[in-house]
């Protein structure tokens, strides 16, 4: 903190000088932009003015604005006034406090001190004038500090409302963002094996149980031997089906080794309603991203159809820059919730890829969902 001291004291002053000219010239420059040909001329020096800024902020007040802020007159006669107000405290008591520890020493170095009284109710103190006079000036410059402190933090404010965050700024919340996404995953993770012991327990385990006892009675050799058998065959195979099911729904092979298209296509094949889907990407996206992809398509089609009764759904998968999308529109009566069990999932999947999630769905129709993510 010690060595940040200079520097936070350097900024405001320089802020102090560089505040007054910039609420000078947004004095004079506003109405001047009123006049069509003055504007190339106010822009450039709000463009000049406003490099100042971000370099002294930069420099001095450790707030890195982002290279594309470009402030205007709101924000220099905004910072005009703080750095005015604030910079002359910060000068006069600067110059009041190093004036007090310079002359008291002075006086005390060369013998020529004097006793000060100083009454007070009920108190009498006689006092060196010298050391009255460095005390004071120390405690004014301790002030000074604090004062200088208080509106270089302020200034960082005023940055981030109307220039954008700063470096440090964007750490914090980075850092919280990824803390946040990261406790999502770990959700996302335990709630895709809540689902796969679900589907276990009540598909699979039971139609195993079911052909279990088939295939004992007719060993005991129980009437209608042939009946059991052919029972058992076709449990035998909805065994199978489920075990498929389950199988896709954990991770479809199809999208490691045919890709995002054929995968889609699948889901859609399975959907038992028309489900059209428009693949608009020239390039296979990452896995990662590919497979978040996948699972919002899958989900928001598994919702479309079991919970908004829908008729048709649309899925887009397109790209856009760096970025890949895909969106699912479908017909039903709406209503979804985002902060549903298989929403929210999707949407802590997407987060944790640095990626857009959103959902539109009022009451009655139609619902669309959206995902955004880097390639």
């Amino acid at each position: 903190m010690a060595e940040r001291i200079p520097r936070v004291l350097a900024g405001v002053l320089l802020g102090f000088v560089l505040g007054a000219a910039g609420l000078a010239f947004a004095v004079v420059a506003w109405p001047a932009s009123l006049v069509p040909a003055f504007r190339p001329a106010v822009r450039r020096g709000v463009a000049w003015l406003m490099r100042l800024e971000r370099a002294r902020l930069a420099r001095w007040l450790g707030h890195a604005a982002p290279a594309h802020a470009e402030g205007g007159f709101g924000y220099l006669a905004g910072r005009g006034l703080l750095s005015v107000t604030g910079g002359y405290g910060v000068a006069t008591g600067l110059f009041l406090g190093v004036l007090l520890v310079i002359g008291g020493g002075w006086a005390m170095l060369l013998g020529r001190d004097h006793t000060v009284p100083i009454d007070l109710p009920g108190v009498k103190i006689v006092t060196s004038g010298a050391i009255l006079g460095v005390t004071s000036g120390i405690a004014l410059l301790a002030g000074v500090v604090g004062l200088a402190v208080a509106v270089a933090a302020l200034e960082r404010r005023l940055a981030d409302r109307l220039l954008g965050p700063g470096t440090d700024e964007l750490m914090r919340r980075r850092i919280a963002e990824l803390t946040a996404t990261r406790a999502g995953v770990v959700r996302a993770v335990d709630d895709e094996r809540r689902r796969i012991e679900r589907d276990l327990h009540d598909g699979v385990q039971q139609r195993a149980v079911a052909l279990a006892i088939l295939l004992g009675r007719a060993k005991i050799g129980a009437s209608g031997g042939g009946e059991l058998v052919e029972q058992a065959y076709a449990e035998s195979r909805q065994l199978l089906d489920e075990l498929r099911s389950v199988a896709w729904r954990v991770y479809p092979t199809a999208l490691d080794e045919l890709g995002l298209r054929t995968a889609l296509a699948g889901v859609a094949e399975r959907a038992g309603v028309p489900v059209t889907v428009h693949y608009r990407l020239a390039d296979a996206p990452a896995p990662e991203a590919a497979t978040a992809l996948y699972f919002v398509a899958r989900e928001a089609i598994t919702n479309a159809i079991k919970h908004a009764a829908a008729d048709d759904i649309l899925v887009v998968v397109s790209e856009d820059e760096r970025m890949v999308r895909v969106e699912v529109s479908d017909d039903g009566r709406g209503g979804a919730d985002p902060s549903g069990g298989g929403l929210s999932g999707l949407e802590r999947r997407v987060l944790a890829l640095d990626g857009r999630f959103t959902v539109d769905s009022p009451p009655g129709g139609p619902t669309r969902i959206v995902a955004v993510l880097p390639r």
